[in-house]
Order: structure tokens, then sequence, then C-alpha cells
């Protein structure tokens, strides 16, 4: 799918000040975890990125907040230069993240280009009982220096694109924003071991 807007200020000059809405908790942590398609635009990203981050984490999300065509919202992690997501990634070391994939099998796709960071946060989520895996579109594998998850003073990030059939475990509802509001077990046990692996990779 083409992305209708390339950089934010495009999306910025065409659409309604209320179509998306920008969430920055900055607690001055080495990790910032961010949402990027957030809200409607990959539904779920928004509730697992801040459920990752809770309080010791630095948190970015972009929400799309229109009644529909939300995905008009999506630019894509190479070239997205919303302002006040690069002055918090450029302002910490290691990024976390977190995208939607429209797979239906349960799976974390994991990419980035922080290889023990990855690698920890794969043990983690394999031992919690999560699948794991390299996408096999490269667009999708979060290497290129650009991505967002790699922007940060290190230039070493995770990506985790967590599928459609992944995400719907842990929510009531993903459809809606009041079952997204409903976690299930599951997220927490998700959580966990992200954030158990942030600890095992020594980044916190």
């Amino acid at each position: 799918m083409t992305d209708k807007y390339s950089t934010f200020d495009e999306l910025r000059q065409s659409e309604q000040p209320d179509a998306y809405r920008v969430e920055v908790l900055d607690v001055g942590s080495r990790v910032a975890v961010v949402a990027p398609h957030g809200g409607g635009i990959e539904p779920g990203t928004s509730e697992v990125s801040r459920a990752i981050a809770q309080q010791d984490h630095s948190l970015y999300l972009f929400e799309g907040m229109k009644k529909k065509a939300n995905s008009d919202l999506h630019v894509t992690s190479t070239r997205f230069d919303e302002p006040r997501c690069l002055s918090l990634v450029k302002a910490v070391d290691f990024v976390v993240a977190v995208h939607g994939e429209g797979g239906h099998r349960e799976v974390v796709y994991l990419g980035g280009r922080h290889f023990v960071l990855g690698e920890r946060i794969r043990a983690e989520l394999e031992r919690h009982g999560f699948r794991v895996e390299r996408h096999a579109s490269p667009g999708l594998q979060g290497m290129d220096p650009a991505n967002i998850c790699n922007r940060c003073t290190s230039g070493l990030g995770v990506q985790l694109e967590l599928s459609a059939g992944l995400r719907k475990t842990f929510f009531a509802s993903l459809s809606s924003a009041t079952g997204r509001s409903q976690p299930t077990k599951q997220l927490l046990i998700f959580r966990e071991a992200v954030r158990c692996g942030l600890v095992a990779a020594g980044v916190v």
C-alpha cells in the first residue's frame, strides 16, 4: 500500500487538526517506546506501547482519530518525521517501536538494528509462549538507519510488528476503542516479556 502522505507536514496541511492526536511522555529514560501508527491506524499499537512503557520508559504515540480512513494517516517509518517524535527519539539511547501487521497468525515479527536487545526480547517472548519470526518483507524488518526505531543516539533500535491475529488476543475487541480499553491477561504477559528483555539486555 502506498502512503497518501510522504511526510508529516503534508499530512498536517491536508488533514483536520482533530484527525489525529500526539502524546509524548518524556520521563528522561534511556529507552523510548513509540507507536507511530497508533489509534485507528494500526489498532492496538498505542495500548501495547503504553503497557510496555508504564511509568519508567518514555512514550510517544501518534494516533489516528478519524471515524474512518485512518489508514490515510500512515506515514511509513523511514519517513516518519513528526517533530515531537524526532525530538524524543534523538534524546534517548534506544527505541522500541510497536507496529501492527495485518496477518491472521499469532506472531511477533522482530526487527531493528539492535541485535543484542532484539535477541533478549526474542528469548523472553518465546519463554512466555509467543511465536517470534523475521518478516519475509525487507520493508518490515526495521533495518534502514532512517527507520524511526533506529534514529536514537545509538542508531540501534528494535521493531515489533504484531500481527492482527496476535493483537486480537490482547483485548476484549481490537476493532473499537472501548474494546481496546479492556486488556486481556495475554497483553500483560506480553508486556512483562518485553520489559524483561530490556532488563536482560542491560539497557535499563
